[in-house]
Formats: structure tokens, C-alpha cells, sequence
């Protein structure tokens, strides 16, 4: 595996270099390895693994064919945009039920 470090921008280059390791799974397997997994458990793993795979695959394609629905993609929220709709949660909220035109007020 190979990062080029621009510019001597060597945080940029961690960052790469990371990301590719993410994608190719090395933290997971430096994760698995930390530790004696048992044959059985290796094999159910893998199992658990493939039938997972073959799943996704399987909705992937169901998609395709227009058999089922494509999933409702997930709001993204900007940085200026409010993430909920009445501001923030813990600001006081205005009452509900305005007051009645003409009520007398003391």
C-alpha cells in the first residue's frame, strides 16, 4: 500500500492512508487477531459473514428488478441548516393554544 505525502502534508497523508486501510479491512483483521478465535467460532463467523453478503446482494437486486421498494434515503443535514425543524430542543417553547381574542388580562 502507498500514500504520496503533497506538499509535506503529512496529516493529509495519514488521513489517506487510513481511509485505505479502512476499505481494505485491516483494522477489522488486526482486530480478529488480537485474540484466539476457536475453529467453530471462525466458522460461524464466516458463515454469519456470507449469508449476510449474499442477503444484501439479494435486496440489491430485488431493487434492481423493481420487486421492492428502494429505501428512503436518509436526510443530510449542512452545516447552516437547523437539524430539527423547531430549533434547538431545549429552547422554551411558545404555548400551544393561543390566548382568546378579547380575554381580559390582570
Amino acid at each position: 500500500m502507498q500514500v504520496l505525502v503533497r506538499d509535506n502534508n503529512v496529516d493529509q497523508a495519514l488521513r489517506v492512508l487510513k481511509k485505505k486501510m479502512q476499505r481494505e479491512g485491516i483494522f477489522r483483521e488486526m482486530k480478529q487477531r488480537k485474540a484466539y478465535e476457536k475453529p467453530s467460532v471462525r466458522k460461524a463467523r464466516e458463515k454469519a459473514e456470507a449469508v449476510r453478503r449474499a442477503r444484501k446482494q439479494a435486496r440489491k437486486t430485488a431493487i434492481r428488478e423493481g420487486l421492492i421498494a428502494a429505501p428512503k434515503p436518509k436526510p443530510r443535514f449542512g452545516a447552516g441548516a437547523p437539524r430539527r425543524p423547531g430549533g434547538s430542543p431545549f429552547a422554551p417553547s411558545a404555548p400551544s393554544v393561543p390566548p382568546a381574542a378579547g380575554a381580559a388580562s390582570a
